[in-house]
């Protein structure tokens, strides 16, 4: 590890099993095991199991801990009940888009007891979201501490994810039954090197079910030790369950992700544009009391010129970030954001940010795929959506 690259501490796990790595977000993380396009297949029939522990881990407590994310968060996490979780934007001061993130409240709610909560930002801006949260906190009875270091996290995402949970640690099994989505609870994972506390959460970036196990540890060396016992505890259970659990890396994830349509930071989210540009404007509730940081220079989503359309190849190409979008007369009305071939739907898909006059769908539209002009339609997102 450089100073400028940073390792998971399930790093020696991946390197034995003959990951490909890529630089994300800062990250030395796992690309691909072997095919990425198996790993997205296995996900969607079946089940995979990814490292997320380059994703940050904050936690926000004290007396005053709901209403200092009040104002340093576009979404209310004040009414956020104990056990549940809720997405959300940290935005600037110009009202862009620092980070989207996943905020979970953390205590039982009873009389007496502190509010605490779990923010998890992306891992490139795991920092800069620590840092604006503290400074957010001046002036509030809130404590701000940064605990990425020292936790991993692991996901199981597919259809079989909860049967494989369940095997794990039968004594669960109930309350993953009942679990809600956005919702988590604290459980004890057994492992071969004893039992692991953890957080499970039913929430996941694939469109499938799924479930990600926070494993806060004392240390980074705690955390690797941890990681590694419940990544072999979930091979394990697949094997007891007869299900087949794939290894999978960031380019199935984020083939997943854009097949279920979620943003991803740095394509459709930066800080060079606002939510109601981005795809996100339900994350900013026009109702939302509570002033916050960035609502001053917040457009309204009807004043928004561009906004994020879901498109269709007509052909075999698939569209890539930055490619630039067009009328049939061949005006340029945007750009794609994130663009691949659909495994799972058998066409190329994209996002892209267009002039809001041609955002409705059935809209014909072009992309110019290295000089060649080739015809797109605009279709409702997302893409896929699970069968429940």
């Amino acid at each position: 590890m450089t100073d400028s690259i940073r390792t998971s501490p399930l790093h020696p796990v991946h390197e034995a099993a003959g990951a490909s790595f890529t630089d994300f977000g800062g990250w030395s993380m796992p690309l691909k095991y072997g095919s990425e396009l198996a790993e997205h297949k296995a996900v969607r029939s079946a089940a995979g199991l990814f490292d997320l522990s380059h994703m940050g881990e904050v936690r926000v407590r004290g007396a005053e801990a709901p209403q200092m994310l009040d104002h340093a968060l576009s979404s209310t996490m004040s009414i956020l009940k104990p056990g549940r979780a809720k997405y959300g934007l940290c935005l600037t001061d110009a009202g862009t888009i620092l980070d989207d993130l996943i905020v979970y409240r953390m205590d039982d709610g009873e009389a007496g007891t502190t509010p605490e909560f779990l923010v998890v930002p992306n891992a490139g801006n795991a920092g800069a979201v620590y840092t604006a949260l503290a400074q957010r906190a001046s002036g509030f009875d809130a404590e701000v501490v940064d605990e990425s270091a020292d936790t991993a996290l692991v996901a199981v995402q597919g259809p079989k994810a909860e049967t494989i949970l369940a095997t794990a640690m039968p004594q669960s099994a109930q309350a993953l039954a009942e679990l809600k989505y956005y919702a988590h609870l604290a459980v004890v994972i057994p492992t071969e090197a004893g039992d692991v506390p953890a957080t499970v959460a039913r929430t996941g970036y694939t469109g499938e079910d799924g479930f990600e196990l926070f494993l806060g540890a004392e240390s980074t060396e705690q955390a690797g030790d941890r990681g590694s016992a419940v990544w072999q505890a979930m091979l394990q259970a697949a094997e007891a369950a007869g299900i087949e659990l794939t290894l999978c890396g960031l380019a199935a994830r984020d083939s997943l992700r854009l097949e279920a349509g979620m943003p991803l930071y740095g394509n459709e989210l930066d800080t060079a544009h606002q939510p109601h540009a981005s795809g996100v404007s339900f994350a900013v509730p026009a109702k939302k009391q509570a002033d916050f940081v960035g609502r001053s220079a917040l457009t309204s989503k009807d004043e928004a010129s561009q906004v994020i359309v879901g498109l269709r190849g007509q052909g075999r190409r698939a569209a890539r970030h930055g490619y630039a979008v067009s009328t049939a007369e061949g005006a340029v009305i945007g750009e794609v954001t994130s663009g691949a071939p659909s495994p799972t739907l058998g066409h190329p898909i994209a996002l892209a940010r267009v002039d809001r006059e041609y955002a409705a769908e059935g809209t014909e539209l072009t992309v110019d795929l290295r000089g060649k002009a080739e015809p797109f339609t605009v279709v409702p997102l997302p893409f896929y959506r699970r069968e429940r």
